[in-house]
Formats: structure tokens, C-alpha cells, sequence
């Protein structure tokens, strides 16, 4: 057990299934306290049943990060419940990739909002007691999709790209208050982001490409090693992906 992690309180966002779900496991293991927040509450629930049958401590609430109200009401509470936050992991995301000429005016909306304003919400969030208690970290999933642009991952990747810049910039505005940023950009990992995407043909060619997929534990390993970091080292960024995945 990494006593960088233990006894920390973890603020997870998008914890329901995939990368959140392994992490708030990895990091609990390692004897964080983990908040969870999700919009699918039943999820939650079981997952919180999971860690505490296992020991740990952890408190679910239902979020939604395209409300900054859900995200104030989750941090609010989980100081209420544990007394302190330490890292929020701003994790949730979607993912209907599509061919701009396809106009899909919604989904793109629906990515600015979860991808984009979900981040900046999770920011606002924890920034107040960040800043009050002179510490904390933040830690951004972004993708390798933040790095490169493909056919219908345009406004995707958009949104990915803006993950990283506002974590950037975020980095180098807080060092007067001694906090840390991470941005953690998977490649192709097991998860349920393909069951956004709307266009048959894409979910088709998408689905083979994760026949590669690594297991989201291996991002929840990322994860963990830039909270275990002691408060000397900010870990700026961390690019993860399948050995076999060529871009």
C-alpha cells in the first residue's frame, strides 16, 4: 500500500462503469476514501457495496457534470461526509464519434458539454477548497484522441484537445496554491464509449479496433501513480495505450 494514497479523498466523476469503476477500486485497494459520482445511481450503489464489503470507505451520489450544481452538491458532500477532498479525477466522457457531414448537431453538444464544460465544472468544484487548504490534485482523462485526428473523431477530438489546454493552463495558473495537475490519455481501453456512438458503420469499425483494447485497470494504474507521487512531483501527463495500437 503506497502511503501517497492512503487516507486521501478521492473525488471520481463518470464512476459507474469503465476507467472510473476501475480506478475507485485500484485507489480504494490502496486505502483511498473514493466519492463517486455517476448518473446511473444503481451502479454506484454497487460498487460502493463492493469496496466497503472489502474494507474501504466510499459514499455514491448521482451526477450529472453537465450541471455545475450536481458537481458543487457532490464535493460539498463528500467534505461533509469525510471531512476533506485531496484529487478530483474528472473521468466522465462520451464519445458518438461521426462524420461531420453528418450534422449531428446533438452529439455534438452533448460532447461539449460532458467532455468540455464537465471538466470545468469538476474544476470549479474542488478549486475553492483547493485553494483554502493550499493543496490538492487534478486529474483530467483526456485520449490519444487529445493527440491526433481521424475521420469522425473530429469534434471528439476537439473536445480532447481542450481537455488538455484548459488542464495546461489550469497547471500553470495554480502553483500558488501548490496544486497538481494530471492529464491521463488513454488509447483504446475496454469501456462502454462505443455504445454512444449512433452511426452504425462507425460503432461497426470502432468495435473491431477494441478487439485491442487494454483493460481499464491499466489506466486505473495510471491513475495511481500520479496521485502516489509525492507533493514535490506533478506528473503533467501520462499517454497509455495498447503495445499493438498504431496511432
Amino acid at each position: 500500500m503506497n502511503n501517497n494514497i492512503l487516507g486521501k479523498v478521492i473525488v471520481i466523476t463518470g464512476a459507474s462503469s469503465g476507467i472510473g469503476w476501475a480506478a475507485a477500486k485500484k485507489l480504494s485497494e490502496q486505502g483511498a476514501i473514493v466519492s463517486l459520482g455517476a448518473r446511473r445511481l444503481d451502479r454506484l450503489k454497487s460498487l460502493v457495496e463492493e469496496i466497503t464489503s472489502n474494507g474501504g470507505r466510499a459514499y455514491a451520489r448521482t451526477t450529472d457534470v453537465t450541471k455545475r450544481e450536481d458537481l458543487e452538491n457532490l464535493v460539498a458532500d463528500t467534505i461533509k461526509e469525510f471531512g476533506k477532498v485531496d484529487v478530483i479525477v474528472n473521468n466522465a466522457g462520451v464519445m458518438p464519434l461521426s462524420l461531420i457531414e453528418s450534422l449531428k448537431y446533438d452529439e455534438w453538444d452533448q460532447m461539449i458539454d460532458v467532455n468540455i464544460k464537465g471538466v470545468l465544472n469538476g474544476i470549479a468544484a474542488v478549486l475553492p477548497y483547493f485553494k483554502a487548504q493550499k493543496s490538492g490534485q487534478v486529474i483530467n482523462v483526456s485520449s490519444v484522441a487529445g493527440h491526433l485526428v481521424s475521420p469522425t473523431s473530429a469534434v471528439y477530438s476537439a473536445t480532447k484537445y481542450a481537455v488538455r489546454a484548459i488542464s495546461e493552463g489550469f497547471r500553470q495558473e495554480v502553483k500558488p496554491y501548490n496544486i497538481r495537475t494530471t492529464i491521463i490519455s488513454p488509447g483504446l481501453t475496454e469501456s462502454e464509449l462505443s455504445q454512444t456512438i449512433s452511426v452504425e458503420e462507425v460503432k461497426t469499425s470502432i468495435d473491431e479496433l477494441r478487439k485491442m483494447s487494454i483493460p481499464a485497470v491499466s489506466i486505473a494504474n495510471a491513475i495511481a501513480y500520479a496521485i502516489s507521487q509525492t507533493e514535490e512531483v506533478d506528473t503533467s501527463e501520462i499517454i497509455i495505450r495498447p503495445t499493438l495500437q498504431p496511432m
